[in-house]
């Protein structure tokens, strides 16, 4: 079976959306991402920092579904990494009310022995010297580095940031973000510059307008499924890297057109995510439910044009 190796924050969240508001639950890129990924058969693991505050019972869920989670550290004493925000009426914009680092402030991640030759290495979203220190312990190049990042990191570490961009072979960002990171504002002429940079592949995630794929030339997009029904969308960007990285290990086929079904499969589960608040849907999605909303996908995108000269 083939390895993906996941690194980002374990933490907790509040969330407040138009539709309720929740205390503190499970949260964090890492968990997410695991989660997601936990739809596929891959052999996967966690890489993160946790305080003696986190419940056991959150840890017991991920190593219930599978991953292992023997490099979460925990620090004795320590607080868990602690996020709160509330999002607008759009549910596409959000405030953050309260970011406490703790534990994360700290994080020096290690990468396990048994994991250190992953053929898969989905870096989540944190600082770039974080991102870069885990290319550093992997015993040889993983055949596929995928890379998540934020606004965040372009205004306050830049120069870090392009050292790790230059180092993987996919970038997922927002629209927002590849404008700020190309000084691009046509997403063609982004992803072409981005490409620049050194990722060979290019994700430009749309929120409910879907996600774009580019290599070279060459340009795939995938509609997100219209929901009727949508209370919390954080998460969701991790969620769809943790199906698009999930897939592309379970698969072994890193090739443009098998990163066309991967952005599938991400876009397919993050619209299980936002259908709930946090983790709440991830945490009990089964298979059957995975299939039949792949099979809404295909129905929602195939069709047959006759097209004459």
């Amino acid at each position: 079976m083939n390895k993906l190796l996941i690194v980002g924050t374990v933490a907790f969240d509040a969330i407040e959306t138009p539709f309720g508001k929740t205390d503190k639950i499970l949260g964090g890129a890492a968990t997410y991402i695991g989660l997601s990924a936990a739809n596929l058969n891959v052999d996967s693991a966690i890489v993160s920092v946790v305080g003696e505050d986190f419940p056991q019972e959150y840890l017991d869920l991920l190593s219930d579904k599978g991953i292992d989670i023997s490099a979460v550290e925990i620090v004795p004493g320590g607080k868990t990494f602690f996020w709160s925000g509330k999002y607008h009426n759009d549910l596409n914009s959000r405030d953050t009310l309260e970011t406490q680092l703790n534990v994360l402030a700290d994080f020096q991640p290690k990468v396990p022995a048994s994991y250190a030759d992953a053929d898969v290495v989905m870096l989540g979203n944190l600082h770039p010297l974080v991102q870069s220190s885990v290319l550093d312990q992997m015993k040889s190049r993983p055949k596929l580095v995928v890379l998540d990042t934020m606004n965040f990191w372009m205004d306050c570490a830049l120069t870090e940031l392009l050292d790790v961009i230059a180092r993987v072979d996919v970038i997922t960002i927002n629209d927002e973000e590849a404008r700020q990171l190309s000084g691009e504002y046509s997403l063609l002429r982004a992803a072409a510059k981005i490409q620049t940079m050194g990722p060979k592949y290019v994700v430009i995630k749309k929120g409910e307008h879907g996600a774009l794929l580019f290599h070279q030339k060459e340009v795939f997009f995938a509609p997100a499924l219209p929901l009727e029904e949508v209370f919390d969308p954080t998460g969701a960007g991790d969620t769809f890297a943790g199906g698009f990285s999930g897939y592309l290990a379970q698969s072994g086929d890193i090739s443009f057109e098998n990163m066309k079904n991967a952005i599938v499969y991400g876009s397919n589960l993050a619209s299980f995510c936002v259908e709930k608040f946090g983790t709440e849907k991830m945490q009990n999605l089964s298979k059957e439910d995975v299939v039949q909303r792949l099979a809404e996908f295909k129905s929602l995108t195939q069709y047959e044009l006759d097209i004459k000269s």
